[in-house]
């Protein structure tokens, strides 16, 4: 009982569990499910949302939230598109992207580490205001013509991933190393346990707050991608 008692991991052990049922289930019901190729083609299409957990993670840990991810990345990807229609490098667009979620990351934080306001009321504004930036000027005109050099960004594999799956491995072992190995990431962790006593140990939380939301919109710009987001559909969705 006592080993039981000091084991941290339950949280963990339970998803697990629930994800071993799921593809458990999945693979009574048609093996072909858990097959190699099934699931490198079903990864193809949740990497962006993989790369938006990771600071969102960073987001959760300080006690915040960011409602506001899906719109900004929208967003972003119609700026990629507009960039690509009107005669720019997509890899310009890409950039254009990336600069934009990143400013409006840092819009969210600018609110919520500096004038105080609630996250979860920032973030819902900025969620709608995005969505409507991203409705009202891409007019829900779709772009196409990218280059396969471009679109293999999100297709091509490299042993057995593509680019955002490894883009997301490596951003996954960075922020595991911040949070566990580093001051960083021990601040991180103590905003979120108790924000007060945060400030008056002399910890930069408005600056740390700050970088966060930062990062989820920076996240946003990388994830825009036209192959696995396609910008006109994601300017609408909701």
């Amino acid at each position: 009982m006592k080993a039981l008692r000091r084991f941290r991991y339950w949280h963990e052990a339970v998803l697990v569990f629930l994800l071993a049922t799921l593809l458990a289930f999945a693979y009574r019901t048609d093996p072909k499910f858990l097959a190699l190729a099934s699931q490198v083609e079903l990864s193809a299409h949740g990497w962006e949302l993989a790369l938006l957990a990771i600071p969102m993670l960073l987001i959760v840990i300080t006690g915040g939230i960011d409602l506001s991810v899906g719109s900004g990345l929208a967003l972003c990807a119609v700026v990629l598109g507009l960039a690509f229609k009107h005669g720019y490098s997509p890899w310009v667009g890409a950039g254009l992207a990336v600069l934009t979620g990143t400013a409006m990351g840092a819009l969210n934080g600018v609110f919520i580490a500096k004038v105080r306001v609630h996250p979860l009321i920032v973030t819902l504004a900025t969620l709608a205001a995005f969505r409507g930036i991203a409705q009202g000027i891409s007019l829900a005109v779709p772009v196409s013509g990218f280059p396969d050099s471009f679109l293999g960004l999100s297709t091509n594999t490299h042993f057995g991933l593509p680019a955002p799956g490894w883009l997301f491995v490596l951003c996954l072992i960075v922020v595991a190393v911040v949070l566990g190995k580093t001051p960083l990431g021990r601040s991180i962790y103590a905003i979120g346990h108790n924000e007060t006593a945060a400030r008056f140990s002399g910890l930069k939380v408005d600056r740390i707050k700050l970088l966060v939301y930062t990062l989820a919109g920076c996240a946003a710009g990388l994830a825009a991608t036209p192959d696995g987001w396609p910008w006109s559909s994601a300017a609408s969705a909701s």
